[in-house]
């Protein structure tokens, strides 16, 4: 189901450095402010070249200043989002919509576990901190390839103390979520936010575990894959159609750009609206969303065309004839 959001002029207040590929922008709108809850993101107009584009990012903090903060991420294999942010300057104009909420958290649960990898700290900082003003019970564990790419750690550790842990894989820790789910009181649910592989181990070891489905909630981004992001062919034969997915772009983005009518919404992966049929395929498809189930995902009939890609070779799907005047 699509969000209601709405549209509204901005401005870049300011911008610092958090990690040295992290930027943290505080973003002003005309109009009245609308505030976020736990999970929340909002969605960017971005120009990627010559082509208007949006992407979302989670709000962090409570925002109480009526200023919207979000963190981006510069990636090598960007597909343009995170270079057009990183290339503004505070007093930038910019288009953003009032938040929408895909990652929801519950309220008035026994316990909760918040775990992070990455940039995936975005929405669990902002949920932790909500915990800690409920004084509820919960833990935060935060998982970075070096300690240099713990954005946000020290910050929380000066607000919610020992309930945060960090695992710096360089340093030879790893979360172990089995351990860790078996400390979650009954009851309790699990949050996760990080790349795909880190949520594959999560909901391993939530089934593993016997509890209810539902105490599991995760968010993923659509850069996360277990593949390095490169090029490849889309095929469709019921267009004639032969198109080249560059590493910067999606399958979706490449297609919409031929002029294949698509239909989509969230382009995270999430809603499944424009996933195509599998027809064919010379290589691995990289499941990189948290739409379809891991058996769904290992019978290749389907992909999410907003985040899913090939690594490398070509892939030939299924799509409705319809093409843009």
């Amino acid at each position: 189901m699509a969000e209601t959001i709405e549209w509204r002029a901005a401005r870049l207040a300011a911008a610092r450095d958090l990690t040295p590929d992290i930027r943290l922008f505080e973003i002003e709108t005309d109009g009245a402010f609308v505030p976020p809850a736990p999970g929340c993101h909002i969605n960017v107009a971005v120009q990627i070249g010559e082509r208007a584009d949006r992407r979302s990012y989670s709000v962090v903090g409570a925002c109480q200043d009526g200023r919207y903060r979000i963190a981006v991420k510069r990636l090598p294999e960007s597909r343009g989002g995170s270079a057009y942010m990183w290339s503004l300057s505070p007093g930038a104009r910019l288009a953003v919509s009032t938040p929408g909420n895909h990652f929801a958290l519950s309220p008035h649960r026994p316990d909760y576990l918040l775990v992070a990898g990455g940039i995936g700290i975005t929405p669990i900082y902002t949920m932790a901190l909500a915990l800690q003003d409920a004084g509820v019970p919960f833990r935060v564990l935060y998982g970075a390839r070096g300690r240099a790419d713990l954005a946000l750690a020290d910050d929380l550790a000066e607000r919610i103390g020992g309930r945060l842990e960090c695992f710096v894989s360089d340093e030879g820790r790893r979360i172990g979520f089995a351990a860790e789910i078996e400390r979650l009181a009954p009851g309790g649910e699990l949050y996760v936010c990080g790349p795909i592989g880190m949520l594959e181990d999560a909901k391993l070891a939530w089934a593993a575990s016997g509890r209810p489905v539902g105490g599991l909630r995760f968010e993923t981004f659509g850069s996360s894959g277990r593949f390095a992001t490169t090029g490849f062919t889309v095929r469709i034969p019921r267009l004639g159609r032969e198109i080249e997915v560059p590493p910067n772009a999606s399958i979706l983005d490449a297609l919409e750009a031929a002029g294949v009518e698509m239909i989509s919404d969230c382009r995270r992966g999430e809603c499944g609206l424009c996933a195509l049929k599998i027809l064919d395929k010379d290589g691995i498809v990289d499941h990189r969303d948290v739409f379809f189930s891991d058996e769904e995902k290992a019978s290749d009939a389907k992909l999410c065309t907003c985040v899913s890609r090939m690594a490398g070779g070509s892939i030939t799907v299924d799509t409705a004839d319809r093409m843009a005047p």
